[in-house]
């Protein structure tokens, strides 16, 4: 006979429900109602929370800029909804409107080693110390993350392939650009930079993801692998 778990999500309150989903299945796997719900914390004696975010949301038609408009008496006339669970829907609604007003910034396409170069020239290009970095890309070949991996001394880093992987994974990166420093200027690549290369290569090509170069940066200069038929 299956014994029952204290932790299934069966077993959670009504109220505690929509985080536990959030928490397994992401944000996007609820329903507004649901978002609602965590927001606003709990119901009342003769309704769930998502009962009483559902309850809310019937009365302006399902339309959350209808929601963003309500004040706080009106919202606080919904039997459930005290002066805090409302200023807390307030602030949610207001946060939300001010993101759609936010200009989303544009982001970067990487369409040759002269582009990779202008991004990260004037973050190492003159340091005196060694640093690597990685640039996750899009679908569109498009920077939507840059992270530094290792920073070492005068003559070289050490990079941990499986940091590289991990972060590609949690950014959704198709493909990735490998960058890093020689404070020395010489624009030669030596053999554990090519090395490393090709085992970065090798690794993401398993994860169906492209490396799309690898650029030693100088201050008044670059060597691209692609550039140089060696990626």
């Amino acid at each position: 006979m299956e014994q029952n778990n204290p932790f299934s999500i069966k077993n959670w309150a009504e109220d505690d429900k929509p985080r536990e989903k959030l928490m397994l299945k992401g944000k996007s796997a609820l329903s507004d109602a649901e978002l609602l719900a965590i927001i606003i914390g709990s119901g009342n004696r003769n309704e769930s929370a998502v009962d009483l975010s559902k309850r809310i949301l019937a009365h302006v038609q399902n339309n959350l800029n209808a929601l963003g408009k309500l004040s706080l008496k009106q919202l606080i006339e919904f039997k459930g909804i005290g002066e805090a669970k409302a200023i807390s829907i307030i602030a949610a609604t207001e946060l939300g409107r001010r993101r759609r007003e936010e200009e989303v910034p544009e982001l970067i396409k990487i369409n040759s080693s002269r582009v990779i170069f202008n991004v990260m020239q004037p973050i190492i290009g003159e340091l005196p110390h060694e640093e690597f970095w990685v640039l996750y890309l899009n679908n569109a070949n498009k920077i939507i993350h840059k992270a530094q991996l290792s920073k070492g001394g005068i003559t070289g880093t050490v990079v941990d392939i499986r940091l590289v992987l991990k972060m590609a994974l949690e950014h959704n990166a198709l493909s990735i650009v490998l960058t890093h420093n020689h404070p020395s200027g010489k624009l030669i690549a030596s053999d554990s930079d090519i090395e490393l290369t090709q085992k970065v290569k090798l690794a993401v090509k398993q994860l169906d993801m492209n490396l799309i170069d690898h650029v030693i940066i100088t201050e008044n200069g670059y060597f691209s692998f692609a550039d140089q038929g060696i990626l």
